[in-house]
């Protein structure tokens, strides 16, 4: 049972695993870092009230405050959504980090040395910690460099044709890199930074027969950002019109840079995605500053790269929808199909913006305003209907041909739908548009389904674990039933008695009500301490539902009653996948009436 709850939240125990960080450093940065000093770093109106303090939930909107956080247990709970946990939960979720990631804030911040479970990686570690000074140092150098020196004059000017000003320079930390082939290496130089690792944070390159070059020449550099705001990596603009140029350089992939993880500016918008609950995706850097600065911030940039996996999690983290704000050409819509596949499959609600002809996000904020592109955004139409027009417009709607095209179109694109009810959404608007029957579109999908899985090659070996599936979140009813059980004497016997383990969800509360379920029938339960012996990953979860957590008048009748609530609810779950499978076609008068007696039992 002890593996069960491992991967909760990230903050897995992981007993010797090589590259995972052992109990004992967490117990030490958790211990470093007093949760009320931490999050009132964060949350300056943090004030004791009594043994705790309380402040406005920075989760959710509030007008009383309901976020309490506990010195004695060094949890902190809010009452009004229910989030809670320990200083590594509250900075996972104020900074959308990975537990990693926080857990190497919290470190960086006491000053608790990081060690790590291989050699490798306590190896990795200060070569990333090089990296980073590198980087943040290199970023200053070009920024100097477009502020003071005259030869930067070319890109100032460029600045100012696109009406970018030294203010969003200085936002952005804009930079220059002067138009030699050694003025970066000569700066490495005197900083005493070896070409070697110059080589290897993409800032200069090695020379086939010995010695190394600039790679960023005569362009304005964006420096390029983590969640966390450091510099990675840099993009570089050209800014004369030779065609031989590529447009734009970037850093190669380093042990800091991967590009497919990486979105610009979302060090600077992240909260502001989760306060508009969207994420509005444009192509360039230009793009964003623009918006940025006209005060439209809910925003990243793509910098022109594919959409990967990586990206449509990342966004997931913050929004539930995205509105792609590409520009109004052939190209610009292609861009936009082309990014959609990840996002969809990430489970995100996706809507196109039609910029107006001739017009880029940031063009229509220097001609028109930030209100202009607030009203474009807000006008944003659902992918499907976007992607219905864009496949009329190249295949006949009226044409055998051109409906095969459309449909198949379609298809492809619902199939990548990840979410169950989105994609039934997309369904039906697409038939309707289309004005085909449902069950043709559904025939199509299965048709394309059979023919990948006939020709699919067989998956690789993976060589490292990917880890389990994210663990769904506990229906109400087993949140209230665990606290209960646990916090009440006298709850377990007749709440085991009367429950039925099918009735509970693969939740982290959901398996522990099963865990006390067995126990309890096997005549082998002790109480509440017996799950931090089965369960020793769940003592955060144990101590954010006993927080607070008040007895009712009657326990054990509340017990039941969410007991009945699970079942009332599995019951319903199971007559609406039955009500599904009599939507399937070809189903024979037999296996019509098979179902429709399961359904009427149920009902009974």
């Amino acid at each position: 049972m002890q593996s069960r709850l491992a991967a909760r939240d990230g903050a897995s125990h992981n007993h010797a695993v090589p590259g995972l960080i052992p109990d004992h450093v967490l117990d030490q940065i958790r211990h470093a870092n007093d949760i009320v000093d931490v999050i009132g770093s964060y949350l300056p109106n943090l004030k004791r009230t009594g043994s705790t303090f309380k402040t406005l939930c920075p989760f959710h909107k509030e007008k009383t405050p309901s976020f309490n956080v506990n010195p004695q247990m060094q949890l902190f709970k809010c009452f009004g959504c229910g989030v809670g946990g320990d200083v590594i939960k509250f900075v996972m979720l104020w900074d959308r980090l990975e537990f990693r990631e926080a857990v190497e804030l919290l470190a960086k911040r006491a000053n608790v040395p990081l060690e790590l479970g291989s050699d490798r990686d306590r190896g990795a570690a200060p070569q990333k910690a090089v990296l980073y000074k590198l980087h943040d140092e290199a970023a200053d150098f070009f920024h100097r460099q477009l502020m003071k020196e005259p030869a930067a004059q070319i890109a100032r000017d460029y600045l100012k044709k696109r009406k970018v000003t030294m203010d969003a320079a200085r936002e952005f930390m804009l930079g220059y890199a002067p138009d030699a082939w050694d003025a970066t290496l000569q700066w490495g130089a005197s900083r005493k930074h070896p070409p070697q690792l110059l080589a290897l944070a993409g800032l200069v390159i090695e020379r086939d027969g010995g010695g190394y070059y600039d790679r960023f020449r005569g362009r304005l550099m964006f420096p390029i950002r983590d969640e966390q705001g450091r510099v990675i990596g840099f993009s570089g603009r050209v800014l004369t019109g030779d065609e031989k140029t590529a447009k734009y350089v970037n850093s190669p992939e380093s042990p800091l840079f991967t590009k497919g993880r990486v979105l610009y500016g979302l060090d600077k918008t992240k909260r502001t995605l989760v306060d508009a609950k969207q994420a509005i995706v444009c192509e360039g850097q230009l793009d964003l500053i623009a918006c940025y600065m006209g005060g439209v911030q809910n925003i990243v940039a793509s910098q022109g790269t594919a959409f990967t996996g990586d990206h449509g999690r990342i966004l997931r983290r913050y929004v539930d929808e995205v509105v792609l704000c590409f520009d109004s050409d052939a190209a610009g819509q292609g861009a936009a199909v082309r990014s959609v596949d990840e996002l969809l499959a990430a489970g995100l609600v996706v809507c196109v913006a039609t910029m107006p002809a001739g017009h880029d996000p940031d063009s229509l904020v220097r001609d028109e305003g930030p209100d202009k592109l607030r009203a474009v955004i807000s006008e944003a139409r659902p992918f499907f209907d976007f992607y219905l027009d864009y496949l009329c417009a190249r295949h006949d709607p009226q044409s055998d041909t051109g409906k095969v095209q459309i449909s198949r179109g379609l298809a492809e694109s619902l199939m990548k739908v990840s979410n169950a009810v989105l994609r039934a959404t997309y369904l039906q608007r697409s038939v309707l548009q289309l004005g085909v029957p449902e069950s043709a579109l559904v025939e199509e999908m299965n048709k394309l389904r059979r023919g990948r899985d006939r020709t699919a090659a067989p998956a690789p070996v993976a060589k490292t674990p990917t880890g389990p599936p994210p663990r769904p979140a506990p229906l109400p009813w087993e949140k209230t039933l665990l606290q209960l059980v646990i916090g009440c004497k006298g709850v377990a016997t007749p709440a085991c008695e009367a429950l039925d383990p099918q009735w509970l969800t693969s939740s982290a509360a959901g398996e522990m009500l099963m865990a006390i379920h067995q126990l309890h029938t096997a005549g082998q339960w002790r109480g509440p301490d017996q799950l931090l012996d089965e369960f020793p990953d769940a003592q955060e979860l144990l101590a954010d539902l006993l927080v607070g957590f008040r007895e009712p008048p009657s326990p054990q009748q509340a017990a039941l009653d969410c007991v009945q609530k699970l079942q009332r609810g599995w019951i319903q779950s199971r007559i609406e996948a039955l009500t599904s499978q009599l939507q399937q076609p070809r189903l024979t008068p037999e296996q019509i009436l098979a179902i429709q007696k399961q359904i009427l039992d149920l009902k009974k």
